[in-house]
């Protein structure tokens, strides 16, 4: 991609805007950014601090005043902000990249979708956890046949965070979106939509479990997917002993793998994609995981496999391709939407201890 990047307003400043979006905007070609909007004075200073050329703004209408020196509006602020803000950035005649989830049901998620295709812009959801790298391993090993027909998917995005930090995430208000169920839930589900296709039931349980909290921290999901494949997926901020991130059972062999992808980490560290010697997204060999039948990994069983390089960059390539060359968008709205269809079923199960069937 050559010429002119795209100039790129970052809406938010927090935890998504400073550690996600804003380093992998700026790693981008073809992408440039150009406004970061915050009204948080400590955070604009750290954006000037970070990025000394880019303009701060302290409200999203000045970017709607400014809507034809820009080229595409990315929402990182909290999550009941998502719609109205991709709303106005489509009805400025904005493409939108919108974190997940992008909204709080899965009927605004459609509408947005419709409002996006009725103007003929682009409408992106950030769902970076499809370029970790043990997702990209599994995918790779499925694909390749090396576990044969999956019958059971096993996923778990665990922390141990017995005291509560506070802030909007940890909120009872329903209108904030918070709790672990939409948080790392929207990872997990879109994870196994991608690798094992659509869902026809679902049960939930959530649970409340820290001591002040007051929306879930630890959360269960059984996903039944039409291809058959069962999907056992785990959020939670109260897990002692963490289980393995992946363990996934088909008729030949199985695959587990634990510890997190290393991308989140080296981004709160500092570090940007193609500014080290080392491998962007890289692990070492002692964490990579085992592929086998018949013994458990921790005895030794199975033989490992290389685990492939997390891509975050990925994501905004595909998007700077799909506005600069045609290419597709790499996750749209109406796929961000039947994640939210479950975990809107998930809410109404753990509710109502009751099974639904989509």
């Amino acid at each position: 991609m050559t010429g002119t990047p795209l100039r790129v307003g970052l809406v938010g400043y927090g935890l998504a805007g400073s550690v996600f979006h804003a380093p992998l905007i700026a790693a981008t070609q073809g992408l440039a950014l150009d406004t970061v909007v915050t009204s948080n004075p400590e955070r604009q200073a750290q954006a000037r601090a970070a990025y000394p050329d880019v303009t701060v703004a302290a409200s999203a209408d000045e970017l709607w005043a400014r809507a034809g020196e820009l080229d595409l509006i990315v929402v990182a602020s909290p999550n009941r902000t998502h719609v109205p803000l991709a709303t106005a950035a489509l009805e400025a005649g904005l493409p939108v990249v919108v974190d997940k989830p992008v909204a709080g049901t899965a009927a605004q998620a459609r509408a947005l979708a419709e409002l996006a295709e009725k103007r003929g812009l682009l409408l992106s959801v950030f769902q970076n956890r499809r370029w970790d790298n043990d997702f990209l391993t599994l995918r790779r090993l499925i694909a390749d046949g090396e576990l044969g027909e999956v019958y059971r998917f096993e996923s778990r995005f665990e922390r141990w965070r017995p005291q509560l930090k506070g802030g909007w995430r940890e909120s009872g208000d329903p209108a904030e979106i918070g709790g672990l169920l939409y948080d790392l839930g929207s990872h997990v589900v879109d994870q196994a939509l991608v690798l094992f296709g659509p869902v026809t039931s679902v049960y939930a349980e959530t649970d409340v479990r820290r001591e002040g909290a007051r929306t879930d921290d630890d959360t269960f999901l059984a996903l039944t997917h039409a291809s058959g494949v069962r999907s056992h997926l785990y959020v939670s901020a109260t897990t002692a002993q963490l289980g393995p991130r992946f363990r996934v059972l088909g008729s030949k062999a199985g695959y587990v793998k634990h510890g997190l992808d290393p991308q989140e980490a080296a981004l709160r560290d500092g570090s940007r994609p193609g500014t080290s010697g080392a491998e962007w997204g890289a692990e070492p060999e002692e964490l990579w995981g085992r592929l086998g039948a018949g013994e458990s990994p921790v005895t030794g069983g199975g033989s490992p496999v290389r685990t492939l390089p997390g891509d975050y960059p990925a994501y905004y390539a595909a998007v700077a391709r799909a506005l600069l060359s045609d290419g597709p968008n790499p996750v749209t709205a109406l796929e961000a939407a039947a994640a939210l269809d479950i975990l809107e079923a998930a809410r109404r199960s753990a509710a109502e201890k009751v099974t639904v069937t989509l």
